[in-house]
């Protein structure tokens, strides 16, 4: 088979799952930590997540997606325009064909509810336990306290 057969052949076949996936037009979240459940398959406009990969916002119709979550702010845009805020300590985000999106966390908390002065004096102890630790598995279990410690300051700020 020529090139420009090939070619032709699997443009046809591309052009067919495009058109056989079922995309929404309305997005679906769900947004549930081990402390709480903020969305169940709520219609929402857009949602922006801080990955490991960069940070994105997803809309109806997003390519299916799996991100893995860092320390950061979760923003949700609800159907009418009303923004709110979330902290995460890490999780998962997926974004199927159905424009159905799920956002799962270790940790969530509205940004509204953190205390700007705890998050500073958090951040103060876990530098403290970094630079005084001792071996290797305490350096790393400090170094990530500290990472979402800074977040979590930058999230209340």
């Amino acid at each position: 088979m020529s090139f420009s057969k090939t070619a032709r052949l699997l443009a046809t076949r591309g052009a067919r799952m495009v058109q056989s996936r079922s995309y929404s037009d309305e997005m679906k979240l769900t947004f549930a930590a081990a402390n709480k459940t903020f969305y169940d398959a709520a219609v929402v406009r857009q949602i922006d997540v801080p990955s490991f990969s960069g940070s994105f916002g997803i809309l109806a119709k997003h390519v299916p997606t799996l991100a893995v979550l860092k320390p950061g702010v979760v923003q949700v845009v609800e159907n009418d325009g009303k923004l709110i805020k979330f902290f995460i300590s890490s999780g998962s985000v997926t974004v199927n064909d159905d424009s159905s999106v799920q956002v799962l966390a270790e940790e969530a908390h509205n940004v509204e509810d953190i205390d700007i002065n705890e998050a500073r004096q958090l951040l103060t102890k876990y530098q403290s336990q970094l630079s005084s630790a001792g071996d290797e598995k305490a350096k790393a279990e400090a170094a990530i306290a500290v990472e979402v410690a800074e977040a979590l300051v930058k999230a209340a700020e």
